[in-house]
């Protein structure tokens, strides 16, 4: 590439570089280290400096410097990974600049005229660079990002470092290098090179730690494998990033997210666009935002406080449609205030106060204590203001604790969660949503009708139908909104206690809010979500209970218990006058509110639970304790209350929701809603591979019975098969591959290839060197495993198609190569006759040609030819007839045969073996041929007058698509190789002394003759076989290739199956990148082509 010029020393880096061209004006470099002279001192101590310092010199191998005759001083102008490279900008400047040069009088004047070229080169081609600090030195950190690990040019980088990398107790100092899709590191210290590159799709742990040997460090875990990355100037910086990037990596291959082209996430290319989404993300989720809300202004400000007279230091952060403020804890104080109601905030402040105080007056006849409630809130809505301009403040959360009022719960549920915010920016919205899904079918409105009765089927709400056509309506409408949630269980029970506290509409935006902001992941197949909060509860429980912790070690079991508290926010385990209370602070403080009420009831039990001996005591200890949660303070009728029945029982100590969670808060209200956010995307990422790991292990289980692989070679070709899929997904944000995972079906059918990404894998493993008609093999391949025809293939379809050609016996690799080529509409044990004749049953066939054989016996004299036709008929007694396949096809089989053994050292000796049979296969057809005419004209149906047709030979059928497919094979080079040398002739061949025209098909040059990809790629129907046509059944082709040793010794050699699999992990990559199905193996040297072209011209005759 080019470098901005830059002096530079020659005279000091003599000992460096190595002069490979020069002219009068530009010399070409070549760094020590590298090509000839890498292995010596001199190219170790180069190679160690180039990693440790960041410098140009690091960068590339070659350089190209600009100098005049007058003047000592040099310019660098170039510089390139490789000689082609930077022969390419050597050969420019040649035929652009050289003739130039000669027109200026004085050196400084060509200098000039140089590096202004070469700096408007520069601006042309790094545009896309110029949005960086330093351009120039990004631009050198992406040459060698590219050089060191081969990734494509669509691999972009996005930062780099300087970083100490630890292999045990020794650190090798380097840089990682964070790109969209990989976290890679490079080190060369003194001849010890390491290089790692991992996808973010593999990594399962991401996190800050440190000891006492590593002061602070990153811990990266992929695939069960540890490794720590440390001395980085900007650690924080990093590791945000590398999150980000993960989570990304997340996004898009497991959650299939799409992004349109102002998302931030549509082109992550730089940190700002990582940043920005970050920002956004944490903005949206503090102050329960909609989604379409983005950070535009942050500052530091103070606000007003007129229930305090007091100025409160915090922040004021501005969207689109929202100024908000916050404390600098936090806690203390936040407000939200609508832009569009800025001008009559303070109106409608004084206008609530009024309504407040006739409210409180009104109101005698409840009970006392709601009654006291009520008039608190009243107090707190007459000095902190109340909807969307109420200020938020620590004693909000007390009266939160204590517990809403019955008539402002609903309200206060819309506030608190930002439904109300949703529901006001988007007006109208839920009924055209139920006019768009009325009368609509689809298995989530199945599965809702199912579960509606058994949503709080005690409520008198939901003893009617009107309230079952309420719920009906919010659960329909959202599944109608958000197709990939649909409808989950959980979502029912949910809904059904939010319609007892908000009209219906509002219930709709509070399930939104739920399932979209406050409760990600949790509603779909995998409740990824739930598994995430699970972790961090067990992570909680961890570092606030450790007595609980020493005592049991598998915390596993809370998991399990806990699930569903999660999962339903506790109504599902509380009875519903108690549950309405953990749904208060919910709203309030979110998930936070749920993992504190999760460790204050283990805290509550946790004598009984340590005199526990199993889960199952647990369990009981648990539910005993549930049951005896009352809420006293309840206005609910008894009627509505669902308290168990020991509830009346006075031996069982009750407790109080409002007792328990006030305590909860006392005790557990230091957990930041920041640390907990941290905790989830750090357990993230080891739930999803925890996930996958499952899968892969189903998968393997099942699939293990059926092939002959060892289990370390399955669990490499699945990371294989599973890496295809995301590797065809890497370089296209919204590639439509990624609908071939799908995690909602059977473990065997979630991870599932097309047929160009099949092919590309395909060609990789599969064991033969067949260079010359690859990508026809991998479409036959891929369509015979394709049993259900969807145009997908399952891994097990996939491993049992490669075990074929990998562990089994010859007789099972050549059925596999025949069904490549056989007609996918021919009926199995039938054969077409030629003539137009009728079907013939293949082993009457032959019996009635073993008969005819015997009485002719004495006029063959090839006993090669007897030999065959003796074996031939002991296969007819084979009760499992494949097919036949038809010339065209058969064709198409030799020729693939040819490339199976191409670049083999017995090559020559195999096509010789082909050759042959194909000859007696073709005298067994002549011999088929007459007797079935001689058997024709013995018939008495025979009509006298009937004119004999000319004997007709089994030539190739010319048609318009095999003309086309010719003149591909055309470009093969003629051979001078005579027909003794390879081959029987075409007069040995042939059985008698007919006289057979001259045909186009049969020119020894191959011009006529199909490509490789024709038999496979174009199959005919049987309908379409022509009169003159010919065919061989499996069985018949099995027998002559038994006749040759050479042929079976190669079929039945064991495969190096661990250096096929060795060779697929590090060229998968590669073949992506090039985007063809070609075998990235290095071709064999070229051989003798004459021998094989000799075969083709025999099969085609």
């Amino acid at each position: 590439m080019w470098l901005r010029p830059e002096e530079v020393l020659l005279k000091n880096a003599l000992k460096l570089w190595v002069t490979e061209k020069s002219n009068d004006y530009f010399v070409l470099q070549r760094r020590r280290g590298y090509g000839e002279d890498s292995g010596g001192l001199t190219g170790l101590l180069v190679g160690t400096l180039d990693t440790v310092l960041d410098s140009t010199a690091k960068v590339a191998p070659f350089r190209i410097l600009h100098q005049t005759p007058d003047s000592q001083v040099y310019w660098s102008v170039a510089c390139g990974a490789s000689l082609e490279e930077i022969s390419q900008h050597w050969d420019w400047l040649q035929q652009n600049i050289i003739r130039t040069l000669s027109v200026f009088d004085s050196g400084e004047d060509i200098t000039s005229f140089v590096q202004g070229k070469i700096r408007g080169l520069i601006a042309e081609e790094g545009k896309s660079a110029g949005d960086e600090e330093d351009p120039e030195r990004f631009r050198e950190a992406v040459l060698r990002f590219e050089r060191l690990f081969g990734l494509p040019q669509r691999e972009k980088l996005v930062t780099y470092f300087s970083c100490s990398y630890w292999r045990g107790r020794v650190p090798n100092q380097g840089w990682i290098y964070l790109s969209t899709n990989f976290l890679c590191f490079y080190s060369y210290m003194l001849g010890n090179e390491v290089k790692l590159m991992y996808p973010w799709d593999e990594v399962s742990r991401l996190e800050r730690t440190s000891s006492v040997l590593l002061a602070e460090s990153i811990r990266v875990c992929v695939r069960g494998e540890d490794h720590y990355f440390s001395m980085l100037l900007r650690l924080q910086q990093t590791y945000l990033i590398m999150q980000q990037l993960a989570e990304y990596a997340i996004v898009r291959f497991f959650d299939k997210e799409t992004f349109n082209a102002e998302h931030p996430l549509a082109n992550p290319l730089h940190i700002m666009a990582l940043e920005i989404h970050a920002r956004n993300q944490s903005f949206r989720s503090f102050f329960r935002l909609p989604q379409e809300e983005n950070l535009c202004e942050v500052h530091e400000s103070f606000l007003w406080v007129p229930f305090s007279h007091v100025n409160t230091l915090g922040k004021i952060c501005v969207s689109e449609n929202y100024l908000c403020f916050a404390s600098q804890d936090g806690s203390q104080c936040h407000l939200i205030i609508p832009l569009w109601e800025v001008r009559i905030l303070l109106i409608f402040l004084q206008a609530t106060k009024n309504v407040m105080v006739k409210t409180s007056a009104l109101e005698k006849k409840q009970h006392l204590k709601e009654r006291m409630k009520e008039q608190s809130w009243q107090i707190h809505f007459a000095e902190y203001g109340r909807g969307t301009g109420m200020f938020c403040t620590k004693k909000t959360r007390d009266l939160i604790v204590r517990g809403v009022p019955e008539t402002l719960r609903g309200e206060l549920w819309m506030l608190f969660s930002g439904a109300v915010h949703d529901m006001t920016s988007h007006p109208g919205y839920y009924g055209r949503l139920l006019e768009e899904c009325m009368g609509s079918s689809s298995l989530a409105c199945d599965e809702i009708e199912r579960d509606l009765h058994r949503s709080l089927p005690e409520h008198p709400a939901f003893q009617s139908d009107t309230g079952i056509s309420a719920l009906r309506r919010v659960l329909t409408a959202y599944a109608h909104r958000n197709p990939k949630i649909g409808y989950c269980q959980a979502m029912n029970i949910l809904t059904s206690v939010l319609l007892l506290y908000a009209k219906e509409e509002e219930a709709f935006w509070l399930l939104v809010a739920v399932c979209e902001r406050m409760l990600p992941d949790y509603f779909n197949r995998r409740i990824i979500g739930a598994l995430v909060d699970q972790a961090v509860f067990e992570e909680l429980i961890r570092e606030h209970l450790t007595q609980l912790t020493e005592h049991m070690t598998d915390l596993s079991f809370f998991s399990s218990v806990s699930l569903s508290w999660f999962l339903t926010l506790f109504i599902s385990v509380l009875p519903i006058e108690s549950a309405v209370n953990v749904v208060d602070c919910f709203f309030y403080d979110g998930i936070k509110a749920i993992l504190q009420l999760g460790l204050a009831v283990l805290d509550y039990n946790m004598d009984n639970l340590l005199c526990c001996h199993d889960d199952a005591e647990a369990v009981t200890v648990l539910n005993r304790f549930f049951d005896s949660v009352t809420n006293k303070d309840s206005p609910l009728p008894a009627t509505v209350q669902q308290a168990s029945a020991t509830a009346n029982d006075k031996s069982i100590q009750k407790v109080d929701i409002s007792d328990l969670i006030k305590e909860s808060y006392e005790k557990y209200g230091n957990i930041r809603t920041e640390e907990v956010e941290n905790m989830r995307k750090r357990n993230k990422l080891y739930v999803i591979q925890t996930l996958e790991d499952t899968t892969k292990q189903n998968v393997l289980r099942v699939v293990a019975q059926d092939v002959k692989f060892s289990a370390a070679q399955l669990d490499e070709l699945y990371m294989l098969f599973k890496r295809q899929h995301f590797v065809s997904c890497y370089w296209s944000v919204c590639s439509p591959a990624l609908q071939n995972h799908d995690p909602s079906l059977p473990y065997l059918d979630q991870y599932q290839l097309d047929q160009s990404q099949f092919s590309s894998l395909f060609n990789l493993l599969q064991p033969w060197t067949t260079h010359t008609h690859v990508r026809s093999l991998a479409r036959s391949a891929f369509r015979l495993l394709d049993a259900n025809g969807d145009g997908l293939v399952n891994f097990k379809e996939f491993i049992c198609g490669l075990d074929i050609l990998y562990n089994r016996s010859f007789t099972e690799k050549l059925k596999f190569l025949f069904k490549l080529h056989i007609q996918p509409a021919i009926e199995k044990s039938v054969v077409f006759c030629p003539s137009g004749r009728a079907k013939v049953d293949l082993q009457e066939y032959l019996k009635q040609w073993q008969e005819d054989l015997q009485r002719r016996e004495e006029n063959i004299k090839d006993l090669d030819l007897l030999s065959f036709l003796t074996i031939e008929i002991q296969f007819s007694l084979i009760k499992e007839t494949v097919s036949t396949v038809f010339q065209v096809q058969f064709i198409g089989l030799t020729k693939t045969l040819y490339g199976v053994f191409h670049g083999t050292e017995e090559e020559e000796s195999l096509y010789r073996a082909v050759a042959r049979v194909t000859s007696l296969l073709l005298r067994m057809e002549e011999v088929g041929r007459k007797l079935q005419e001689s058997s024709l004209q013995k018939t008495p149906q025979t009509t006298p007058t009937s004119t004999p047709q000319p004997e007709t030979s089994p030539t190739l059928p010319t048609s318009p698509e095999n003309e086309t497919l010719a003149e591909g094979e055309g470009d093969q080079p003629e051979s001078p190789a005579s027909p003794q040398e390879t081959a029987p002739s075409h007069s040995d061949i042939t059985p008698t002394s007919t006289s057979r025209p001259s045909t186009p098909t049969s020119s020894p040059t191959g011009t006529s003759s199909p490509m490789l990809d024709t038999p496979t790629d174009t199959p005919s129907s049987p309908s379409a076989v022509r009169d003159g046509d010919w065919s061989f059944s499996f069985e018949q082709i099995l027998a002559s290739l038994l006749n040759e040793p050479s042929v079976v010794r190669f079929f039945e050699r064991a495969i190096d199956t661990d250096s096929l699999i060795a060779h697929a992990c590090k060229n998968q990559l590669k073949v992506a990148h090039f985007k063809t199905s070609t075998n990235q193996r290095d071709p064999p040297p070229p051989k003798k082509k004459e021998l094989r072209y000799k075969m083709i011209e025999i099969a085609q005759y």
